[in-house]
């Protein structure tokens, strides 16, 4: 419950650790789990004194036993150890400090940590961390290369003398870390995220030798695995041998069988390369030759006909072509304005025949009234009435008789 308190009216210090001892009193019994870093055994004492660390978050807490309840585990259980301990929070009040009183210590065997390993692996598999479509491809040809491994162990010479063996231009952000124990989770997922950050670094490798199971879990442990998953630059796995397999590597981008083969797999050989390049030209090389000699022959073929050898032939097989045209076309337009002539002339002689001239050349004379009216009929006239009348050779006035 809230305490009532002020600069005016504080709590001793005292008073502060008992009310504290006492809402820790009313806490049940708990399991917890984790690992042992400290383990004191005083020959002759009663009691003894552990750490118990979670690996994945850096936390420790202290934990007393009775001897006889640690004796019935002291064969198996030893500093690195996991354990699951069943015991009652108490709060130390002189000195302020919060322990475990611990009344049963069970070691935490190989195939429960397999168990709960194949479950986190389900459970991180459920919520897509190791699919392929999140895998990111490696670069040909890193310039700079993050290495996370042990300081001074097998797994960096390994990794640092088969790359720059194989590319001896090649650049590496060395990050040495503890990889087994209890500060080795806390100190791999720091390095990662350092290295993911750097702006120079273009594939990260998480490398580290061969090991027993116990070994190996701190790169099983979940908070190394999401840490992982959120990288932006390529994770290569590395860890142990062949036959090893913790969940970092089914969450990294590509996963080595050994630091060795992180080097092969990340750092392309400089020989093969050049190898390649040389094949690839002579390739090329020969792929142009092929062409050229296609050309010469299409060109020499071309070259090979007729009117490429008599360039001026076909020009003069056009020439006669249209002068045999042209002489065709007047022939035929002779021929019609032959035909149109001979029918004008007919057409005029029928005109000439029928026209009212012809007619008046032949003795005939046309009579017209003073209007200008053709006389057709004697009864259109009348007694003593003036007419014109008109024959071939010009015209004369006539009277009507009475």
């Amino acid at each position: 419950m809230a305490l009532n308190t002020s600069a005016e009216a504080p709590l001793p210090v005292g008073e502060v650790s008992r009310l504290i001892g006492g809402w820790i009193d009313r806490l049940g019994a708990v399991w917890v789990e984790g690992q042992i870093t400290q383990l004191s055994r005083r020959p002759g004492a009663g009691v003894v004194f552990m750490t118990l660390r979670d690996p994945s978050y850096d936390i420790s807490v202290s934990v007393t036993c009775f001897r006889q309840v640690f004796d019935a585990v002291a064969e198996v259980v030893a500093e690195g150890a996991r354990v699951v301990v069943h015991a009652k929070p108490e709060w130390y009040a002189p000195r302020g400090q919060l322990s475990l009183r611990a009344v049963e210590i069970r070691p935490v065997g190989i195939g429960e940590l397999l168990a709960r390993l194949e479950q986190l692996k389900r459970t991180l598999g459920a919520e897509g961390l190791f699919a392929l479509e999140r895998k990111k491809p490696l670069p040909f040809l890193p310039h700079r290369v993050g290495l996370v491994c042990g300081r001074a162990s097998a797994a960096e010479r390994d990794v640092l003398e088969n790359a720059r063996r194989r590319w001896p231009a090649v650049q590496f952000e060395v990050r040495n870390v503890a990889v087994q124990g209890v500060h080795a989770v806390a100190q791999v997922v720091q390095a990662v995220k350092d290295l993911d950050e750097h702006a120079h670094v273009d594939v990260i490798i998480v490398a580290r030798g061969g090991g027993s199971v116990e070994d190996l879990l701190p790169f099983s442990d979940e908070q190394l695995v999401r840490a992982v998953a959120e990288c932006r630059t390529p994770v290569v796995s590395a860890i142990g041998h062949e036959p090893d397999s913790p969940l970092l590597d089914l969450v990294a981008d590509l996963r080595a069988s050994t630091p060795t083969d992180a080097a092969k797999k990340v750092v392309p050989d400089v020989g093969e390369e050049l190898d390649r390049v040389r094949q690839l030209r002579d390739r090329s090389l020969r792929s142009v030759r092929a062409m050229l000699d296609r050309e010469e022959r299409g060109l020499a073929h071309a070259l090979a006909r007729p009117a490429m050898e008599q360039p001026h032939r076909m020009v003069d097989e056009r020439e006669a072509e249209v002068e045999a045209l042209i002489a065709r076309s007047r022939r035929v337009l002779g021929h019609l304005l032959d035909r149109a002539d001979s029918e004008l002339a007919h057409t005029r002689a029928r005109v000439v025949s029928l026209s009212p001239a012809a007619t008046l050349e032949r003795g005939y004379a046309v009579l017209q009234r003073a209007d200008g009216a053709v006389v057709r009929s004697p009864e259109d006239v009348s007694a003593g009435e003036e007419l014109r009348a008109r024959v071939s050779e010009g015209e004369f006035e006539v009277r009507v008789a009475d």
